[in-house]
């Protein structure tokens, strides 16, 4: 039997509904500025992304992507001085990434949607943000309708053989 291809890294959290609300064009990786605790907390595999969103700001002629809302539970053996669970943690990325996602999110009406974090496979924490614009209900329809045909017609092929 063959053996299961290991990802190459492993997932803490994944926004499920992403997909579903929003029409990813465009997928980046980025680092997070994290504390020492909260990169323990997130080594249990607590976190949670699916309320969070990113956002550009402009500090003194720069501009950097902000993660908002994404809540990293405290850690249990921490003392004092533990994190604040829903901090805005900056992003790193590339200057042309950061121009990227600053001109379409003003420009086009984009938004910047995280997607999962996780841990690459030398050990440091990641989020994959996606670059999209908002589905409509009927497009939001079109979706599930397109879903459950395929699970239908693998039913059908499964009983047929």
């Amino acid at each position: 039997m063959a053996k299961p291809a290991s990802t190459p890294f492993k997932v803490i959290a994944e926004n499920r509904r992403a997909r579903f609300e929003y029409e990813i064009e465009e997928e980046f990786d980025a680092g997070l500025v994290l504390t020492g605790t909260e990169v323990k907390s997130l080594r249990t595999g607590k976190a949670n992304i699916a309320e969070s969103y990113a956002t550009p700001e402009s500090h003194v002629g720069t501009v950097e992507i902000w993660l908002i809302n994404c809540n990293i539970p405290e850690y249990k053996q921490g003392n004092r001085e533990n994190h604040d669970p829903k901090r805005n943690r900056k992003l790193l990325l590339h200057k042309r990434e950061v121009n990227r996602l600053t001109g379409a999110v003003e420009r086009k009406g984009y938004a910047i949607v995280p997607m999962r974090l996780f841990f690459n496979d030398r050990g440091i924490a990641k989020i994959k943000i996606g670059l999209g614009k908002g589905k409509k209900m009927h497009d939001k329809r079109e979706t599930q309708k397109s879903r459950d045909w395929g699970r239908q017609k693998q039913r059908l092929l499964r009983e047929n053989s």
